[in-house]
């Protein structure tokens, strides 16, 4: 790759780029999943971790078809598809994202079969198809068949008067054909494997056998008098992307109600099927369900492996991480944890810091303290017991004011947020479902104090997470808990924003999307360009989940074409190309994937010595950067920035274990040193786990306190 850029000269806005400078991403998408699928195949890790990294992996692949895949489906049957940034045709953007998802199914189905359960066998956890049961081990689920199996057991039949039945999205279902003994008549009928049972029947302890296996091994009894000739199992994945004209009249709850119940009657864009399933009966569905050769995925059985997650669940403790208890030390219970937050910020990090005794406690105390005259919250997503929920409706019922803004749309829980919504209207909360096409996606909390001495104080937390107990402690997130007046009055005018007509543009120590974030970001690169001509300290530090923003992108090249360095830590997508010669050459991109999910986001700047570091809501993606309301916090204590800064720079550092990424859009896991000289072949000393090192690092800590 070449660039038109001149030697010597600086770049601009105006300059020209590479028309391919950027990586595809929904091939960049898949490639994030085939690093989690990596961990499935690593003996190194806990046999029933790899267990919960195949099920990752297929609950991922699934989204990404019900989401990205159906969209651009949906797109290019509208007519509304257009060549992507990465410069591919629609077109050939799926025949891409068929060819690699391809092969990925084919090597997660292959690492489950070939390396997996002969582990687990060794472990005395088998999973057996129905024929590899023991006599006893039938006996046991014939009679669980017939007592608890099946009357959920719906046969479809086709005929001339049963047309062929709608198959819901991600179920799995028995294609089967009988013949009638008397007229030699064949028939196609469809069994629903129920979602409501175990993907896994238990045959015996620690012995499991797929559910579709003990329904096939019972056709007979749902096709009485009639012969089975042949049953084969198939899934079927379709659109599930959420479709709100929120220019409607009625209330956003009520349309996306009724959406929801239209969601399962998307179109097709995925057929599984067992690789015996014959030419004939293939054919057959191909026809009923519409769909193209691409669209069809052949597999060893059996499918649906995100139902692994009940084995992995199994309490078989020596087969899974070590526990691990969070620190306390954050804000330690016997502390007044509104003095303690008066005294200084507080830079929380979970799960390594305990969400419970932090956010969650500042939430329950201020729902319980008198002087708490006020509390407002955003809600993205929540647990189904959610203790954060459970306190602002004590504090409604206290008689606080409690404003708290739903997002309605966060995908896949429109469900529950809904359920919550009401819950909290009914308590007294005053409920905000937040902006017509913006979906409010940052993480805020505002606590209203009136203190001792009668003055009002706000109490401030902005995070990179959800309120969601659960997930803090699987998701690696940061929280900033303040009281300093900038960032409450901040905190205070964005709330506004949200509930009612402010249209405040500038805050103090925030940047909030859609209006001031992108741009933020984009003066402080350019900012960084100007400390490296001018001979001062440049450096430009990112860690978020997703990179796809073009303009982002297009100043991150332009920063690294003058000379700064540039470090990202990407979980996810990545469509910028690293180390290309005469376009980023001082860009390295690296990926952290382990126990937790990385989930946090940090921008840090040098800024000519004096670093500047924010943290916030924000992925460097079009959605959260254009449709939705994100906000990052500066951080300003000197300790807090060194301490991010010194996380950002010991996952980029070459000893730390991590996926690198390279120009072409293939990435590298690096795990191991390199052998010493003179050894003979092998590998050298693992590198540097930075979970483990955090969590190690939080238990010395609060030994030590």
């Amino acid at each position: 790759m070449t660039m038109s850029v001149n030697p010597g000269h600086i770049p601009v806005k105006g300059d020209s780029l590479p028309e391919d400078r950027y990586l595809d991403r929904e091939e960049s998408w898949l490639r994030f999943n085939q690093r989690v699928l990596e961990l499935a195949e690593d003996p190194a890790l806990p046999l029933l971790e790899r267990v919960r990294f195949l099920a990752i992996f297929a609950s991922n692949l699934d989204e990404f078809f019900m989401v990205r895949v159906a969209g651009l489906t949906r797109r290019m049957a509208t007519g509304l598809a257009v060549q992507s940034a990465s410069g591919r045709l629609p077109r050939e953007v799926l025949e891409r994202t068929s060819e690699v998802a391809h092969e990925l199914m084919l090597r997660h189905a292959s690492v489950f079969r070939d390396e997996v359960l002969p582990e687990l066998s060794k472990e005395g956890i088998e999973i057996l198809r129905w024929d590899e049961l023991s006599q006893t081990e039938q006996e046991r689920l014939h009679r669980l068949f017939r007592e608890r199996i099946y009357p959920v057991l719906t046969p479809l039949v086709v005929d001339s008067a049963h047309p062929f039945p709608y198959i819901s999205g991600q179920s799995l279902n028995l294609a089967v054909i009988v013949r009638d003994p008397d007229t030699e008549a064949t028939m196609f009928a469809r069994v629903k494997v129920p979602p409501v049972l175990p993907r896994f029947i238990s045959a015996s302890p620690d012995r499991f056998t797929p559910l579709e296996d003990v329904i096939a091994a019972h056709l007979d009894q749902l096709f009485a008098g009639m012969e089975v000739v042949e049953h084969h199992v198939f899934r079927v994945t379709r659109n599930q992307d959420l479709e709100i004209d929120e220019d409607i009249s009625e209330g956003l709850l009520q349309a996306l109600e009724r959406e929801l119940l239209r969601r399962r009657f998307g179109p097709v864009v995925r057929l599984e099927v067992e690789e015996s399933i014959s030419p004939e009966v293939l054919e057959l569905l191909t026809g009923e369900l519409g769909i193209e050769e691409r669209q069809i995925y052949r597999l060893p059985g059996p499918l649906d492996l995100a139902g692994l997650h009940a084995i992995a669940d199994l309490d078989r403790p020596e087969l899974k991480y070590p526990p691990f208890v969070p620190s306390k030390d954050a804000l330690p219970l016997d502390t007044d944890i509104f003095a303690a937050i008066r005294e200084r910020d507080v830079l929380v990090h979970h799960p390594y810091d305990s969400f419970t005794t932090t956010v969650q406690r500042l939430i329950e105390e201020a729902a319980a303290d008198p002087r708490v005259l006020a509390i407002k919250q955003t809600l993205y997503r929540t647990s189904g017991d959610s203790p954060i929920v459970d306190a602002l409706i004590d504090a409604a019922e206290a008689g606080k004011q409690v404003v708290v803004v739903v997002e309605l749309k966060a995908r896949f829980d429109e469900r529950a947020n809904i359920e919550w919504a009401r819950k909290l209207e009914q308590a007294g909360c005053h409920v905000v479902y937040g902006f017509v096409g913006l979906k409010t996606h940052c993480k805020l909390s505002l606590v209203v104090r009136q203190e001792a001495d009668g003055t009002l104080r706000r109490y401030c937390h902005i995070g990179t997470g959800n309120y969601h107990p659960k997930t803090a402690r699987q998701y690696e997130d940061l929280g900033l808990l303040t009281a300093a007046p900038d960032v409450g009055e901040d905190v205070s005018e964005l709330f506004n924003h949200l509930t009612g007509y402010s249209k405040q543009t500038s805050y103090q120590r925030l940047l909030v999307a859609p209006r001031t974030l992108r741009s933020g970001l984009i003066q402080r690169f350019e900012r960084e360009v100007d400390h490296h001509l001018a001979g001062r300290p440049a450096h430009i530090r990112i860690k978020c989940n997703g990179l796809v923003d073009e303009a982002i992108i297009d100043a991150l090249y332009r920063a690294s074409l003058a000379g700064v360095p540039v470090d990202i830590w990407v979980r996810g997508i990545c469509a910028l190309r690293p180390g290309v010669p005469g376009l980023s050459e001082n860009i390295r991109v690296r990926s952290v994937l382990g126990r937790f999910l990385e989930h946090s986001r940090i921008f840090a700047f040098e800024n000519g010595g004096d670093a500047e570091v924010w943290l916030g809501s924000a992925d460097l993606m079009h959605r959260n950067l254009d449709r939705r309301v994100e906000a990052l916090v500066r951080v300003t204590d000197r300790a807090q920035r060194a301490d991010l800064v010194r996380l950002l720079d010991m996952a980029m550092d070459d000893g730390t274990a991590s996926w690198w990424l390279s120009g072409d859009g293939t990435w590298t896991r690096h795990q191991y040193a390199d052998p010493p000289q003179g050894g003979e072949g092998g590998r050298g000393e693992p590198l540097l786990d930075i979970q483990r090192h955090l969590m190690k690092t939080r238990r010395w800590r609060t030994v030590e306190g």
